[in-house]
């Protein structure tokens, strides 16, 4: 039987994040992908110009609708919008019972930006992230996650540490926007063991879809129930790869090359 996840989130028109990149990230694994929209953005390689929420009982019937039919073994969310949408997601979590969640807090952007208002960082915070497997914040959103400034290494793990605390079960603290050695090493702590973990850094430009594609990437190895720890091991490997093929489209920030394997198949 295969392995089916499922991707809350919203639409890239680019192609470069969110459900674009997450299905295709699922496909690579060879795991179905199914998916819940919760916004459609107009966007590029330059930026977004337009995000439109949807309803939040059109959210909810997708996901209702994929569970009725299908048997999920892992889900992550992206980008959620507003606390209504983040509300809803959380109810139908815990009335389905979806145990894999890997939830990519999208609050801030690697530049520092944020994107969520105030009132659905919290409701993230307090309501949907105690429900995760693994939470998967980038060096921003760990900072306001745990309210401490990070800089140095000791500081995003004491930030995993405190991020723990408010109950999920693991937190994977992202360095790809911090500078110098710690780009690219990130943290990972489950409440008893604290790795730092470290691929080997790519200097490229198109980073875009780097954070939806790492945690769909670990979404779909545990659906293929990898532990935990491998699943992040083997998805960060996969960003990697994907970074070292990333594709040059548009004038701006392109994407990872999430259809690497292919693309070597064509040149034999």
């Amino acid at each position: 039987m295969v392995k089916v996840a499922l991707t809350i989130a919203g639409s890239d028109s680019g192609g470069s994040a969110g459900i674009q990149a997450d299905l295709r990230t699922f496909a690579f694994h060879c795991v179905h992908g199914t998916s819940a929209l919760t916004c459609i953005t107009a966007q590029n390689t330059l930026g977004v110009t337009r995000v439109d929420a949807l309803p939040v009982d059109a959210v909810v019937a997708q996901i209702r609708a994929v569970f009725e039919d299908i048997d999920i073994q892992a889900a992550k969310t992206g980008m959620l919008l507003n606390q209504e949408i983040i509300t809803a997601v959380s109810a139908e979590v815990e009335s389905l019972n979806i145990n894999h969640l890997v939830v990519d807090p999208v609050m801030v952007s690697r530049t520092g930006a944020q994107l969520i208002d105030d009132a659905a960082v919290a409701t993230l915070r307090d309501v949907l992230i105690p429900k995760a497997i693994l939470v998967t914040p980038n060096r921003y959103e760990a900072q306001i996650l745990s309210n401490l400034e990070i800089h140095t290494l000791d500081e995003m793990k004491a930030a995993a540490k405190r991020i723990y605390a408010q109950g999920a079960k693991a937190v994977l603290v992202k360095g790809g926007g911090m500078s110098g050695e710690l780009r690219g090493v990130d943290v990972l702590y489950d409440g008893l063991q604290l790795e730092t973990l470290q691929t080997t850094s790519v200097d490229t430009n198109n980073t875009s879809g780097t954070g939806c594609t790492l945690s769909a990437a670990i979404a779909s190895n545990l659906a293929l129930s990898y532990p935990l720890d491998k699943a992040v091991e083997k998805a960060k490997n996969y960003v990697t790869t994907a970074l070292k093929h990333s594709l040059t489209i548009g004038k701006g920030k392109g994407p990872v090359g999430h259809f690497f394997p292919l693309c070597a198949e064509q040149k034999e």
